[in-house]
């Protein structure tokens, strides 16, 4: 797993789901199956116990659900742009319609649109129910795709992007963009000297990346303007996280110290957030 550069840019309830493929002309077909309501004995089995087990496997088991979900859900959406792409319109109007009813049943959505409704309507109790119910189905849905940190007067802004036509959701490989914006709102320029990031896959895998400046800059940042820039990072599960610092240093004064300047955690996610906002 590594963070790649990419270029310099301008100032339910119900059950998971399942699908199997099946070879039909130039492409493969996908379709979506749910799966009933009834637990297997292993699951049956697993509800025994104190109560702190029990909260502990339908956690573990919720979270593998959500990872099946996800990958599910990006396999859909990959097959629709490859019916798409060799005009085979009719089954891609097929993968749209699979596609908007596994996003009608899909519970990480449900209760987001649920949470959300709650909120507009002023029913807060309902939503922190809802929100409790996504602790326990997805923890990580809860963090967005962006994040707003300032340190020192300077100011990071993230947002991150799932990338369909790099990733194959088959071989367990997801891509996804980002896009940075540094902001100094001191009143001293600033040198970015160094990065270290902080990537989490959906299996709790971590890894440190360190690297010197970013996309091959180490730019001085003046007063009261800034600097942005798209990277990319490759995850081999359809969600995670990222975190991470700047090391900076003022450069009106000669022998100033370094610092490190906070990047807030952000999602991963194939499935997005509540916002569509741009960075």
């Amino acid at each position: 797993m590594q963070s790649l550069s990419l270029k310099l840019v301008p100032g339910l309830n119900k059950p998971r789901s399942s699908v199997w493929l099946s070879q039909r002309g130039r492409g493969r077909r996908i379709v979506a199956v749910s799966s009933s309501n009834h637990s297997s004995p292993s699951e049956r089995d697993g509800a025994e116990g104190g109560d702190d087990g029990i909260v502990g496997r339908e956690g573990d088991k919720a979270a593998a659900s959500f990872l099946s979900r996800s990958e599910t859900y990006s396999l859909l959406k990959q097959q629709m742009a490859v019916a798409a792409k060799f005009e085979d319109y009719k089954e891609a109007a097929r993968i749209r319609d699979s596609l908007k009813s596994f996003e009608e049943e899909e519970p990480v959505l449900r209760l987001r649109r649920l949470m959300r409704k709650a909120i507009d309507e002023e029913r807060f109790e309902d939503a922190a129910m809802y929100r409790d119910e996504l602790k326990i189905v997805a923890p990580h849905s809860l963090l967005k795709c962006s994040s707003d940190a300032t340190t020192l007067g300077i100011r990071v802004q993230v947002r991150s992007v799932y990338i369909e036509g790099r990733s194959q959701p088959s071989k367990g490989q997801y891509f996804f963009a980002y896009r940075i914006r540094i902001t100094n709102t001191s009143q001293r320029p600033v040198q970015l000297l160094r990065r270290h990031w902080i990537i989490t896959d959906a299996n709790g895998k971590t890894e440190n990346i360190w690297g010197v400046g970013v996309i091959g800059e180490q730019p001085v940042i003046l007063p009261r303007t800034g600097f942005e820039y798209s990277s990319a990072c490759p995850l081999s599960t359809p969600s995670g996280r990222m975190e991470g610092d700047f090391e900076m240093k003022h450069v009106d004064r000669v022998g100033s110290s370094t610092f490190n300047v906070a990047i807030a955690p952000f999602s991963l996610s194939i499935i997005g957030d509540d916002t569509d906002e741009p960075l």
